[in-house]
């Protein structure tokens, strides 16, 4: 067969992954010539060979990539001949206009944990060992392709040693930009009052004998700050609370092995595999009745939010022996609603009140990451908050996009940027409720931009006129005369499940979109909502009924006020058993009912989310939040569910009424019934509901899809008695698995309706 040339694009996950020497071996191997590249589009590899060899070659890099590596394209083109003598890895290309996806930061790889821990090696001990197959990434890169001089490496001059190693196709090391060693790399050092008190191990010693003595550290890590502590120490914990001012939140933990976290929790086959996934996130596991008391750690909840060592400095921090605690607390290193900190200088100011000491290093941190979450649902990944490990990575889309920047929600903000068929949701960004977390949302929409090459030609926000997110798009849309497209908060909820579970369908769906709060199309707070709908257009078919929220923000923080309100609202008397009652004075009951009587700052909500806290209060588990959520977990936390009871309710001119439902609730309360069966059957009772009232739309239209997307899905019982009656009722069920159910997801959604709105409009 006669030989040609043929050039071969592969773009996805291709660059910093140990894709070229790959490619290198595997051509040498097969005695092939030509050449291998980096461009800002992907890699190019040039063989002079024959059509066969080509297609056989391409099937061997299919069959045995890297492990970060992930292909998302391959093309091929016969070009003009050109002899080759040998195959070699040539100079990277850059191409102006070009993008494509960067890898995020990952776990140190079991190659480089065996030389940290073995003492005859060169990197014995040092905490920035890595290699192709693991270390930092997206939160070091500055541009693409990605080379060394474009990341906060480019400071560090290679010493021969790993010069020898960077330079060598046939090492692991070929090309890891953040290649280093303790004759070059950066190193770490451990600060008290301002003053270094130590350097490198000493460093890491002094630090490890503080957390065993019942010190708060700051940890500068992969993607920003932590604050640590010894999670079995209730003083050190307590004291961490009140510095952090965060009185009742849960904070994450981290273990050095699954030996230490299967001590103190229940570790299902798949959750273990998500904790030791290159991602490496916090997984929340049930835990060990007697094993630990968990109301230091997560006060109210019977779960725990643990990850493992995932960075070297973290390894060699905590590794056990010598009377170290098994669980560190491994919390970020913030006040309570601001972003982490990543800048050492800011870092010093807002953590230095909180913080005993600091564990410090040299390797500047480019991009603010913070840990992701995830839990196992029907042995499958639920993301709650997706960042480190899993952001850059694109959602890879079955349609091609318009340059889209979506904005976003509030709450758990993200922003999402798509480009082809990419959809770049960014890391987790956190409340936009300040200037801090503001500043941190643009930096971050400026970096993807410049990263991947979005100019965007469409600006999509939230449909609320005060947030952050909308007044961004707007003020942006002003000064560079972009379109702007306005998308209803829960219509994304429903497109962004459909895009996540690559439903990309002309039929309609079935959306079940509960949350705690989204703008209305007629000015109220929705977030019970049962829409039928798709991209371009949805339908609000069913929802909960209106309710008052007196005071707005003032009865999300305070659910002993939606319990009163609602009751007064729905024409039913206060018992004097309320516990409600009692943490409301009378004073503000006063204002309450004026409040409602006089529609003073009284938004109506059909919210899920609120439904639920003001259950919560109502029967005594949870008058006043701290967080964001805390009433409706703390419900879910106490319920017994071996209860298989519903109560009544009915469903009239589109509106689930809730009269009865408070009603029979007050009922069991004066009958003396255990708040644990009174949770529970409240939970059944809303799974029956989403039966129901998916029924009714099937009946209706014989749509029998049904995506399941709002903060309320976080509830892992509903969530799991819902898809039981759904199943046996043959429903196509849709749930999140790459992006988050709550608002961390919105901006995919935002982007998807932005792209069907503009293709309708172009």
């Amino acid at each position: 067969m006669a030989s040609s040339n043929y050039l071969i694009n592969i773009t996805g996950i291709v660059q910093g992954v140990g894709f070229r020497p790959f490619i290198y071996k595997l051509a040498s191997s097969a005695h092939l010539t030509g050449w291998v590249r980096n461009t800002s589009h992907g890699v190019d590899i040039e063989l002079n060979s024959n059509r066969q060899i080509v297609d056989d070659f391409i099937n061997q890099i299919n069959a045995n990539l890297p492990p970060l590596a992930r292909i998302d394209a391959i093309s091929v083109k016969e070009i003009l001949e050109t002899k080759y003598d040998d195959f070699q890895i040539i100079m990277s290309e850059p191409q102006p206009g070009e993008f494509l996806p960067v890898s995020p930061d990952v776990k140190i790889c079991p190659d480089c944990t065996s030389e940290l821990l073995n003492p005859a090696d060169r990197r014995y001990r040092y905490p920035f060992i890595n290699c192709t197959n693991c270390g930092p990434r997206f939160s070091i890169i500055k541009d693409i392709p990605y080379d060394r001089p474009k990341t906060t490496m480019a400071s560090f001059n290679l010493c021969p040693d790993c010069l020898h190693e960077y330079e060598n196709p046939l090492d692991r090391r070929f090309h890891a930009q953040p290649v280093a060693c303790p004759e070059c790399g950066p190193e770490i050092w451990l600060e008290e009052n301002g003053l270094i008190k130590a350097k490198k191990e000493d460093a890491l010693q002094q630090a490890r004998q503080m957390l065993r003595s019942g010190k708060i550290l700051a940890i500068k890590g992969l993607g920003g700050y932590h604050l640590a502590c010894d999670a079995l120490n209730h003083n050190a914990v307590k004291l961490l609370r009140e510095r952090k001012k965060r009185s009742d939140k849960p904070f994450a933990l981290m273990a050095f092995s699954m030996q230490q976290v299967k001590m103190y929790c229940h570790v299902s086959e798949v959750e273990e595999q998500l904790l030791t996934s290159y991602q490496s996130p916090i997984v929340l596991l049930d835990v060990l009745r007697g094993e630990i008391n968990t109301q230091h750690l997560a006060p109210g909840q019977n779960r725990l939010g643990i990850m493992l060592a995932y960075t070297p400095l973290h390894l060699l921090l905590t590794e056990p022996g010598d009377g170290f605690p098994d669980l560190l607390v491994m919390t970020s290193g913030n006040i309570s609603d601001e972003p982490i900190a990543y800048q050492d200088d800011d870092a010093h100011n807002r953590l230095s009140p909180l913080a005993d000491a600091f564990l410090l290093h040299n390797r500047p941190i480019h991009i603010r990451v913070d840990d992701s979450v995830m839990r196992v649902e029907r042995d499958r990944q639920y993301p709650l908050r997706r960042a480190r490990g899993y952001a850059p990575d694109p959602i890879l889309l079955q349609r091609e996009m318009p340059n889209i920047l979506a904005c976003g929600a509030e709450l758990k903000n993200t922003f999402c940027l798509t480009n082809k068929n990419y959809a770049f949701i960014s890391h987790h960004i956190g409340d936009l409720e300040n200037l801090e977390t503001l500043n941190s949302f643009e930096t971050g929409i400026s970096h993807y931009q410049n990263l991947f090459r979005v100019n965007p030609e469409l600006l999509v926000h939230d449909l609320h006129p005060d947030y952050l997110s909308t007044q961004y798009a707007y003020r942006r849309a002003t000064e560079t005369n972009i379109p702007l497209i306005g998308v209803q908060h829960h219509h994304a909820h429903l497109a962004a499940c459909l895009a996540d579970n690559q439903y990309f369908k002309d039929e309609p769906v079935i959306g079940l979109c509960l949350d705690g709060t989204g703008y209305g199309e007629d000015g109220a707070i929705w977030g019970g909502e049962i829409l039928l709908g798709g991209y371009q257009h949805y339908e609000r078919k069913i929802h909960l009924q209106y309710m008052p929220l007196p005071g707005g923000e003032a009865s999300i923080r305070k659910p002993a006020r939606l319990a009163l309100a609602y009751l007064h609202i729905l024409g039913i008397e206060w018992p004097p058993y309320l516990p409600s009652l009692k943490a409301v004075p009378e004073e503000e009951i006063a204002v309450l009912k004026s409040q409602i009587k006089h529609n003073l700052n009284t938004p109506q909500t059909s919210s899920m989310g609120r439904l639920f806290d003001a259950v919560s209060a109502l029967i005594g588990v949870r008058q006043v939040i701290n967080y964001e959520g805390q009433a409706a977990i703390e419900l879910e936390s106490c319920l017994d569910p071996d209860v298989t009871s519903v109560y009544e309710y009915n469903v009239t001119d589109g509106m689930i009424m809730l009269a009865d439902v408070f009603q029979q609730i007050l009922e069991d309360m004066k009958q003396n019934c255990k708040i644990s069966q009174i949770a529970a059957i409240f939970h059944n009772t809303i799974a029956a509901m989403m039966l129901d009232v998916s029924l009714r739309l099937k009946n209706e239209t014989q749509i029998s899809t049904i995506a399941l997307s709002g903060g309320v899905w976080q509830n892992h019982t509903l969530l799991n008695k819902t898809r039981v009656l759904l199943d046996k009722n043959n429903f196509r069920i849709l749930v999140h698995e790459r992006v988050p159910t709550n608002d961390g997801g919105i901006s995919l959604g935002q982007a998807v309706i932005g792209a069907a709105k503009f293709r309708m409009e172009s």
